[in-house]
């Protein structure tokens, strides 16, 4: 499983509105420059963000995104998997009935349980660690 472009964006851009802080209004134009975010693709993320309810967009001159909770309480597992849909590794962990050998297959608990530790592992990290960290964009 490899993370899309829309999944590596939507974290960029949590990460750099969880510094600024919740409720703080920023700039679309300062979060596509400091999170290297092309501008086209930061608007249509910013909608499943705001769908999701992470994030609220105002329109306007002097608008922009402000984050709608604390850092503390958006996982990265969150924002992942609002942009990709649940996190599945293989067809047969979401469909059984997909694959004619998934009920007697071995290789089958392997996927759910690599799927189960990568969903555990992003669960419990909070936004609000990850700003404690050195980070990947710029202020």
């Amino acid at each position: 499983m490899r993370l899309t472009k829309a999944g590596e964006y939507a974290v960029r851009c949590i990460l750099y509105l969880s510094k600024k802080g919740k409720g703080v209004l920023v700039s679309r134009k300062e979060i596509a420059q400091n999170a290297v975010i092309p501008g086209h693709f930061l608007a249509k993320i910013a909608q499943e963000l705001a769908r999701a309810g992470m994030i609220e967009i105002s329109q306007g001159a002097k608008g922009g995104f402000r984050l709608l909770k604390n850092p503390g309480e958006i996982t990265l597992l969150q924002v992942v998997e609002t942009m990709i849909g649940e996190i599945l590794l293989n067809d047969c962990v979401v469909r059984p009935e997909s694959c004619e050998v998934s009920p007697n297959c071995s290789v089958h608990n392997v996927w759910m349980t690599a799927r189960d530790q990568l969903r555990n592992t992003l669960r419990i990290v909070t936004f609000a660690q990850l700003i404690k960290q050195p980070v990947c964009i710029s202020e």
